[in-house]
């Protein structure tokens, strides 16, 4: 959903320069993820934080829609509302934690930054995972708390947020009033920067119709009938995510944000956020695309994913 800049013609020298910047040119911060996150557990062996999170287990058992592990069991189903051009299909993942900290997450090309992509199969292949959805596009902005798999990315808090802890709550908090070192020694595993949230008192929450994420210059409105991807809680470390495809006249129109926070209000959730969406909204399993992005089966570079490892 993020990125339409890309598609704006701009006349002046200047102003080129400055989007190619800002929208398309590599920033990197962290050139490899994985020696930060063990780097950042070995100078602090009281946490858990980065590969040494979850120990060693045995491959756990697939079928075509499910996989069980010692740390975690998830189910993978379809689902079609309507008809014509109001058909909306979408792809739910049920996923029971033994240890929260099965649910991982992983940057774009082992890296961290701004405007550094790859595919959400390629992210997932690159990290032997059994599942995967896209996750928030943290690279698309310069603000946001990121904590991901215990450790610190960014803390810059701006706006409502979702907080994994290690002990498998999961809760919106907002990022303005903590910071990312207040989080880590709370137990929060990782956190995802974009929303809104969509229940409130377990019903769909009021005035989700006209939020706004990010309104800088290039930004595509979130509202509308549109492709979506959201997390949902159903109870202690049961989780659903949800992978809306739309864009595509008689597989799938896509829906508004209240239209999602119904589908995860019907699927049982009591709390329920949503991420980025659009050409990003895809969900991974046992190494292929569950869904079709904007009706083509095609996926768009992202900056980051949620996953369980095989």
């Amino acid at each position: 959903m993020l990125g339409g800049a890309l598609g704006l013609v701009l006349s002046a020298g200047g102003a080129t320069a400055w989007a190619l910047d800002r929208f398309v040119i590599e920033h990197v911060e962290i050139s490899d993820v994985a020696a930060y996150e063990a780097s950042a557990a070995a100078s602090d062996p009281g946490t858990t934080a980065g590969a040494t999170a979850t120990a060693p287990a045995a491959a756990g058992v697939v079928s075509d829609n499910s996989f069980t592990s010692a740390n975690a069991s998830l189910t993978v189903a379809k689902a079609t509302s309507g008809s014509g051009d109001a058909t909306v299909t979408y792809y739910t993942a049920r996923l029971d934690l033994n240890d929260a900290t099965a649910l991982k997450s992983a940057f774009a090309q082992n890296s961290f930054g701004e405007n550094i992509t790859e595919t959400t199969s390629a992210m997932a292949q690159d990290h032997d995972a059994i599942f995967a959805i896209n996750g928030d596009y943290y690279g698309f902005r310069d603000t946001g708390i990121v904590i991901r798999n215990g450790v610190t990315f960014r803390d810059a808090g701006a706006r409502e947020g979702l907080a994994f802890d290690r002990d498998g709550t999961v809760e919106v908090y907002d990022e303005t009033a903590t910071n990312a070192a207040a989080l880590v020694e709370k137990g929060v595993w990782n956190t995802l920067s974009f929303g809104p949230s969509l229940l409130e008192n377990g019903a769909v929450k009021a005035g989700i119709d006209s939020v706004e994420v990010d309104t800088n210059f290039g930004n595509h409105s979130i509202q509308g009938l549109q492709p979506r991807t959201a997390v949902g809680v159903v109870g202690p470390n049961q989780l659903v995510f949800v992978v809306v495809d739309g864009r595509s006249t008689g597989y799938s129109a896509g829906v508004t944000l209240p239209g999602l926070a119904q589908i995860m209000l019907d699927l049982g959730a009591t709390t329920a956020y949503n991420i980025d969406g659009g050409g990003s909204s895809t969900m991974y399993f046992n190494g292929a695309l569950v869904n079709k992005p904007l009706g083509k089966s095609q996926e768009r570079g992202t900056s980051d994913i949620l996953y369980v490892g095989r």
